[in-house]
């Protein structure tokens, strides 16, 4: 992939979010069984958001130029957008806006050495701060620890994304949820790619993943969005076994584009006793976890 087309991202998001929506869902009347587009037609999302068809046409089409934040709202409304993909939308809307220009490389990434800090004095919770495309810049003793099958690879900075998609046998055996692991990050990526669609790094991060996952490019074309949030992690760690922890995603304000990622355990869980043998496997080791491919 060479670049992230604008006008293409537009248009496939707007139609895959139109084909899902039926017409009963959206309470209107579906006359006869052989309509020949799956989901809504165009002209009954116009009807719905309350603008002209050709307004709507042109929408589609990849042109959100002219779009007013009452129009978007209006037709995400239509598509029954959830918050995140209203968001992307918004984002994709931004991004049309703004004055064209050559795609550009961001500075490298640095993580301040007051955050490294604060993830050292996590001293019972593995915590690492990575950014939007999934590159893992900075962790704790404990999440080098979790991480080592991750962090096994010697390419830096290491990177989720690539860990799922293109070492796919490791990636199964460490994510319990794999299945649903893949999804989200496809999805994420998605939502960076509207936020930030010149950024040469993402490009080529989506270039590579799509020349070498047919899995991903499956997933990619879903078109799906999801933000990075709260919830649940259950991986099978090489050394210690099942983990099921609760994970905290927390955007940092003061370096907008990182993210603080805090798992933990409740006190008397089966989770946090193995949080507690991770951490004194980790104690023994001779050479950082990063280092150490994941052992049998």
């Amino acid at each position: 992939m060479t670049k992230i087309d604008l006008r293409t991202e537009i248009k496939e998001f707007l139609s895959s979010r139109r084909a899902r929506i039926a017409p009963e869902r959206a309470g209107l009347p579906a006359y006869g069984g052989n309509r020949r587009v799956k989901g809504l037609r165009r002209e009954e999302v116009a009807l719905l958001a309350g603008i002209s068809v050709d307004y709507y046409v042109r929408m589609e089409r990849g042109s959100l130029t002219g779009a007013s934040d009452g129009v978007l709202d209006a037709v995400a409304s239509a598509l029954h957008l959830d918050e995140a993909e209203r968001d992307h939308l918004f984002h994709l809307a931004r991004q049309s806006r703004a004055p064209g220009g050559p795609r550009r490389r961001r500075p490298a990434v640095t993580v301040r050495p007051a955050l490294q800090q604060v993830l050292d004095a996590i001293a019972h919770a593995p915590a690492w701060i990575c950014n939007g495309r999934y590159d893992v810049l900075a962790v704790n003793h404990l999440a080098r620890a979790l991480y080592s099958p991750l962090l096994a690879d010697p390419r830096r900075p290491a990177n989720t994304a690539r860990f799922v998609y293109l070492d796919s046998e490791a990636a199964e055996k460490f994510f319990v949820d794999y299945d649903r692991i893949v999804g989200d990050v496809a999805a994420k990526l998605r939502m960076e790619a509207g936020r930030n669609p010149h950024d040469e790094d993402l490009i080529a991060l989506v270039g590579e993943l799509s020349t070498r996952s047919e899995l991903f490019r499956q997933r990619w074309a879903s078109q799906d969005v999801r933000f990075h949030r709260s919830g649940r992690k259950r991986v099978h760690h090489p050394v210690v076994g099942r983990l099921d922890l609760d994970v905290e995603s927390m955007e940092l304000t003061a370096d907008p584009g990182l993210l603080l990622n805090v798992y933990t355990a409740a006190a008397g869980t089966a989770a946090a006793d193995g949080l507690a043998l991770l951490a004194s496997w980790a104690a023994g080791e001779e050479t950082p976890a990063t280092e150490v491919r994941a052992r049998s």
